[in-house]
């Protein structure tokens, strides 16, 4: 029997299976086909097979990393969520993920990468505390770049910067394309009948992470939840096919860790060695991000070690001047 396919995607939060919408999409879709994928969750997209996330690594040794490419992928090996779709059925299915890819998605970038608040309190702190140093201080800045860019390429304008108008024409687009949602999905637990398909597995990534991220600027999350049956739709997927990770927010422990028995003089030799590793760290992450930064520069460095006071320039020396004269 050949080895399952390999599905690499960012690690999840808020009680999600992932933090990324690109991976819920494949991760939903592989749940309601049934697809026996091997699932790895890593914080770092240089371990993927292509770099990025989320990665497929079929049994073949081929790479795809586009959810469409992926979805395709598993409906070549027979896991197919919309097998007992109609025609008609399917072609409202494309028509609707088209237009969460125009009217939604945008919105959703905006959300997290573009608003300062949110980028800067939710989705560059998670990032930067998931990421392995010492890309935690490259690549938030990066991607952030990079999904700003995909922005501009979705609106069809080169020169697309954020503001309150363009966060308000998002809004409204996305506040619209929810409401026709809710009309379509209407009292049905998914959008075509008793199975989910392709287009809830693309709703429920797109929705879920705004129905759950707690972003400081909350207004498309205002909207979903104004919508009960959209909510719900995400809520129940969640709980059907991703209990684990459900379980897991609902039952989060106090963040302070329980201390040991004991009084602290039992454990000051252990506590300074954390304390020196804590503070070597520290400074190491200071200087590193002193030099991405621009603040130093090696040029500066080496200049500054010029210029340092002739006692100290000169102590070498004169030990070994010391030495051949003993």
């Amino acid at each position: 029997m050949a080895a399952p396919d390999e599905l690499f995607c960012w690690e999840g939060a808020w009680g999600l299976p992932s933090v990324s919408s690109d991976c819920l999409t494949v991760l939903a879709y592989a749940q309601f086909a049934g697809a026996p994928l091997k699932l790895r969750k890593i914080s770092n997209p240089w371990r993927s097979p292509s770099g990025s996330l989320p990665a497929l690594r079929t049994n073949q040794n081929e790479t795809l990393s586009r959810p469409s490419d992926i979805i395709i992928h598993l409906r070549k090996q027979k896991f197919n969520a919309d097998f007992d779709l109609s025609a008609k059925e399917g072609a409202d299915s494309l028509a609707f993920i088209s237009l969460l890819e125009e009217r939604l998605r945008p919105a959703l970038i905006y959300n997290s990468w573009v608003d300062s608040k949110n980028y800067v309190e939710v989705t560059r702190r998670w990032y930067a505390e998931h990421l392995p140093f010492p890309l935690n201080f490259l690549l938030p800045g990066r991607m952030q770049r990079q999904q700003l860019e995909t922005l501009r390429l979705l609106r069809g304008d080169p020169h697309l910067e954020g503001g309150e108008e363009l966060e308000k024409e998002l809004y409204r687009e996305a506040a619209e394309c929810m409401d026709l949602l809710s009309q379509r999905l209407g009292a049905h637990k998914f959008f075509f009948g008793d199975s989910p398909s392709s287009l809830d597995a693309y709703v429920f990534a797109y929705l879920a992470p705004v129905l759950k991220a707690k972003l400081p600027n909350g207004k498309l999350q205002q909207h979903l939840k104004s919508l009960d049956n959209l909510s719900s739709f995400c809520s129940n997927i969640l709980l059907l096919y991703f209990p684990q990770d459900t379980r897991e927010s609902g039952g989060q422990k106090s963040s302070s860790p329980p201390q040991p028995e004991g009084g602290d003089f039992d454990h000051v030799p252990n506590k300074r060695r954390k304390q020196l590793m804590s503070a070597l760290v520290a400074l190491g992450a200071m200087l590193s991000y002193a030099l991405l930064t621009g603040i130093l520069s090696i040029q500066q460095l080496q200049q500054e070690a010029l210029e340092a006071p002739p006692d100290l320039q000169t102590l070498g020396s004169r030990d070994e001047d010391e030495e051949g004269d003993g």
